[in-house]
Order: C-alpha cells, then sequence, then structure tokens
C-alpha cells in the first residue's frame, strides 16, 4: 500500500479524462478497483467528489488514495515492427509538420489492438517518431476497415488541443463512401441513436430510442441508375460505426458492409473489391500551433476501381468545412421507426444541381 499523494496536473495531461489520466500514471490500477475509490470519494479533484469522466485542466489537484499493490500481469505479447512495415506507414504520411503528423490508412489495418490483435497502428507508431522526444499520440480512430485521413499528435499539447477540436465539434470530418441502392431524399441528415448491444457475431452499434444522439449528414454526389449511388457523409457526432449504421438504417448499406448491411451490402455479378467502401476524405480543424489545419487523403486504387466502373468522377474536390444537406431523415420500418421525417429548412446553393 503505497502513502496519500496528491499531485498537480501536468500541462501535458490537460484535457484528458481522469480514468485515462489514471491509466496514465497508475496503470497497475484497474478500471473496477479506480470506480471503487471514486464512489467512496476516496480519488478527489480540487477537494470535490468526481466521476471516471471528469476532464483535467492544468494546475488541478488530484488525490490518490493509497493503493494496493497491482496484481502480477501475464506478460503481453509484443509486436516488432519490421522495416516494411515501416517503411510502408512512412510512405502513408500526407502531412507532417512539429506538432501533427497525417497519415493516410490503409483499410485493413487496426488502429488499436484488441483480443488476439497484436499488429495494429498503435503498436507501429515509434515508426513515426523521427527522433522526436515523445512517441506520436492516437487522438481519434477509424474503423479497421475504413481507409482515409487519420491524425496523430507528436506531443502531449498537441493531443490535449486536437483532442478538444473533437470534443467541441470544432473538427470537420468528410467521408466518401459508395452505397447499394440510391437514398430517397438526395440530401438530408439523418438522426437516429446508437447503442452498442452484443450479438451471436460480435459486438455491434443497432438503432434504440435511448440510445446515444447520432447526426450524420449526408449528400448524393452521383449515382448509377437504382443500382448503387456515391455518397458524402459528414457525421456530426462520432459513434462507434455511425456511419455504417446510418446508411443501414435508411435502406442503402455501405457496399461490402455485411456486417451492417447483411448479403444486401453486395452487388452480385459486379467485378468489385469485397471490402467496405468507406474513406475518410478530408478533416479540417484548428492546429495546435495557430490556424486551421486540411488534410485530404486520396482514394486508394481499389476504391478507385469501383469509381471507375461506376463512371464516378474521383477527382472532385469537396471541402470538409462546406456545410450542405438539412433535411432531416428518419430510418424507415426497416429500423424499427414508423415515419420517415423530412424538415423544410433546406438549403441549396446557387448552382447546385444536386
Amino acid at each position: 500500500m503505497s502513502a496519500v499523494q496528491t499531485i498537480e496536473v501536468a500541462a501535458g495531461d490537460s484535457d484528458i479524462r481522469l480514468d485515462r489520466w489514471f491509466k496514465r500514471h497508475f496503470p497497475g490500477l484497474g478500471h473496477g478497483p479506480l470506480e471503487k475509490l471514486l464512489r467512496t470519494g476516496q480519488v478527489r479533484v480540487d477537494g470535490r467528489r468526481v466521476k471516471a469522466g471528469e476532464r483535467l485542466r492544468t494546475g488541478q489537484q488530484v488525490r490518490v488514495p493509497p493503493l494496493p499493490a497491482p496484481l502480477p500481469q501475464r506478460p503481453r505479447a509484443v509486436f516488432k515492427i519490421d522495416e516494411r512495415d515501416a517503411a510502408a506507414l512512412r510512405g502513408a504520411i500526407i502531412h507532417q509538420d512539429d506538432h501533427v503528423i497525417a497519415i493516410d490508412k490503409p483499410s485493413g489495418l487496426a488502429v488499436q489492438g484488441g483480443p488476439g490483435l497484436v499488429r495494429h497502428l498503435d503498436a507501429m507508431l515509434d515508426a513515426l517518431r523521427f527522433d522526436a522526444p515523445e512517441r506520436p499520440r492516437l487522438v481519434h480512430r477509424l474503423d479497421r476497415d475504413t481507409s482515409g485521413v487519420l491524425l496523430l499528435a507528436r506531443t502531449a499539447q498537441a493531443a490535449a488541443a486536437l483532442a478538444a477540436a473533437f470534443r467541441d465539434k470544432k473538427a470537420s470530418k468528410l467521408y466518401w463512401a459508395i452505397v447499394v441502392g440510391v437514398p430517397k431524399e438526395r440530401e438530408g441528415r439523418i438522426e437516429l441513436a446508437l447503442d452498442k448491444r452484443p450479438g451471436p457475431q460480435g459486438e455491434r452499434v443497432v438503432p434504440v430510442e435511448d440510445g446515444a444522439r447520432s447526426l450524420t449528414d449526408y449528400r448524393v454526389l452521383d449515382h448509377a441508375g437504382k443500382r448503387a449511388a456515391w455518397l458524402e457523409l459528414r457525421p456530426a457526432t462520432g459513434r462507434t460505426h455511425q456511419l455504417r449504421a446510418h446508411c443501414a438504417a435508411i435502406g442503402t448499406p455501405i457496399l461490402g458492409d455485411g456486417k451492417y448491411g447483411g448479403a444486401a451490402a453486395f452487388l452480385t455479378g459486379a467485378p468489385l473489391p469485397r471490402r467496405l467502401h468507406l474513406h475518410a476524405r478530408a478533416i479540417l480543424l484548428p492546429h495546435p500551433a495557430g490556424g486551421m489545419l486540411r488534410v485530404e487523403a486520396p482514394l486508394p486504387a481499389d476504391l478507385g476501381r469501383t469509381w471507375e466502373f461506376f463512371g464516378f468522377d474521383m477527382d472532385r474536390r469537396v471541402e470538409p468545412g462546406d456545410d450542405t444537406g438539412k433535411n432531416t431523415v428518419m430510418p424507415g420500418p426497416r429500423a424499427g421507426h414508423p415515419t420517415r421525417r423530412v424538415a423544410m429548412d433546406r438549403r441549396v446553393k446557387p448552382g447546385d444541381d444536386n
């Protein structure tokens, strides 16, 4: 058992959750024991009782009670990045400065580890250190099968600034997707609460009335008859698998997304890559050093073949901060909702023929 400690929050720890602060500084303390200490008031911030999700600020005082000795842990499998992976990761850089690195993450590369998963981006970040004193830090995530723009912070201060931009809704993200079918409304907002639920094929998010509020703006950029459509997706919230669940809920699953669309997410007889057709095209947010940072990732070669197959113009440039679709679309009976609501505040810019 240790003695009571009072620790001042350092600048590099500003804006992180209290539970993550404990994981960083007291890795031997598990989540369950920490929750017990919080419930009983033994952990306090500036003398106040707090919860695990409390955001810390520089200079605050964290009371850390005597902690039990950590239980012995099984040795973890260590992934040693080989030079080919390191070279590929460095070759995926699309922006680099003293504060931020942006990479064009390939489909199939997990951002973080999980049960039985040793090879993932987080295990490879030393390859992007470039003799800096700190290892790059993840500040947001993409699904394993989603390609495109992923930002990394090069310092703790940059990580705090970027995390704050995402939390305060100051980051504009733009995705491109090919969906099977064409949405009834050519642009709009999908508003559908989501929650994670276990299932026979693993955890997935499902539409539920008491779930987390989830909003996605979309616009049809082009379509191939009624067979498929190219969507621009702008998530206003950042729930797990939000875009995949929302597209499936309005009857147009993302091409290749068997998890949420089942057999309806595939086009028989078409020579298309069997992968999730979702790409994080661009992001716009405040730069940690001032000004705005905009990063764009081109379509990877395999998705490019799908765009060419349907005759879509993959060189089209769309700004991530360009606010368009304002219709509100409530999913129909397939998602357990009886009505479809379209708001009457649609805004169309001059010359916009979508």
